[in-house]
Order: structure tokens, then C-alpha cells, then sequence
């Protein structure tokens, strides 16, 4: 979507194109591997409580692994993390939830080839999503942007955050029940 449109969720959904996300550059990371919740959260700066809520109400879930029952654990891939942080950014901001909603659809949606060069504009009630320079100073000449969140960085920053940590293939067999097996053996 762009400035000129309407503002984020008033378009029809289209499927997430996951593999229109990174390009030019950007890391290319294996959609097998993800991390353990623990991890996401930190990485977004959020807590544990917050995650495990988005990914029940669907705000954000995982696309690795999700959780199917006490012992699971889910997973969250590269991308899934840049989405909690900046959903973490838009209400640090004041933004509402329920267009926090809208706007996160939006981003999957718009399926952008250069999320590095995106930036999330908002005035306060709507979240907007602006692809150049262009449609942020027409958004701000028309009054409408009160703030923005430049994309690249946060994905920058989310990057850098999880170099620390080992990213987890998720294991096909059920913990829990592995964790059972193990126990009655």
C-alpha cells in the first residue's frame, strides 16, 4: 500500500507472500529454522506474556512451528520476530490495537520486495505504508503523518539481536510425548 491509498486494512487481503519479504541484500533466512519463544520475545523487546497473547488472538504467529498442546513450544522465524518489534514500536507509540491489527495485515498483504526501504507512517489513528521518500513528504505535506518507523532499521536491529542466538530446526516428533517416552524407558 501506499501513501496515496487509504489508509492500512481498507484493501482486500491478499496471501503473505513470504518469499517477496527479503530481498536486495536483505537476509535470506531458511523458513525451517526458527526460534524458541523465550528468544523472540527478547529479541522484540517484549515480554513473554505479550507473545504468548499475540500468538493466541492471532495478532502475530508463528510461521516455523505453533504450539499443539502442553510441551510444544512454538517458533518464531526472522520474519515473525521483525513483525512483534514492530508491532512493540506502533504502541509504544499510542497506536490501538485493533489498527495495529489492520496495519500488520496490511504489511503481509503488500508482500514488498524492498522492506528495507519501507517506512510506517501514522497520524495518530491510521498506520500508513510508504514505499519511497516520495509518499512520506506527500503524506506529511498533506498533514497526515505524525510520526514514521523506518522498516530497514528495525530489521537492522532485530538482525543484530538475534546473532547471539542459535536458531532451532523444529523437531518433528511431539515433545511431550518424547518427554513421556523418555520417561517410562
Amino acid at each position: 500500500m501506499t501513501a496515496h491509498d487509504a489508509p492500512a486494512g481498507s484493501r482486500t487481503e491478499q496471501p503473505f507472500q513470504t518469499d517477496l519479504l527479503f530481498t536486495d541484500g536483505l537476509p535470506q533466512m531458511d523458513d525451517e529454522v526458527g526460534y524458541r519463544g523465550a528468544v523472540a520475545a527478547r529479541a522484540a523487546g517484549i515480554t513473554y506474556r505479550q507473545l504468548d497473547y499475540w500468538a493466541r488472538t492471532e495478532l502475530v504467529e508463528p510461521t516455523v512451528r505453533s504450539a499443539t498442546g502442553s510441551g510444544s513450544q512454538r517458533l518464531y522465524g526472522f520474519r515473525d520476530i521483525l513483525v512483534l518489534k514492530l508491532v512493540k514500536r506502533l504502541l509504544d507509540t499510542g497506536i490501538s490495537l485493533p489498527q495495529i491489527r489492520t496495519a500488520v495485515a496490511q504489511l503481509r498483504a503488500a508482500g514488498i520486495r524492498d522492506l528495507a526501504g519501507t517506512t510506517l507512517m501514522s497520524d495518530g489513528a491510521s498506520v500508513y505504508l510508504c514505499t519511497s521518500n516520495d509518499e512520506v513528504i506527500d503524506l506529511v505535506n498533506r498533514g497526515q503523518g505524525v510520526f514514521g518507523i523506518a522498516v530497514g532499521k528495525v530489521l537492522h536491529e532485530v538482525e543484530s539481536t538475534l546473532v547471539d542466538f542459535e536458531p532451532q530446526a523444529p523437531d518433528p516428533a511431539d515433545e511431550l510425548a518424547a518427554r513421556r517416552t523418555k520417561r517410562s524407558a
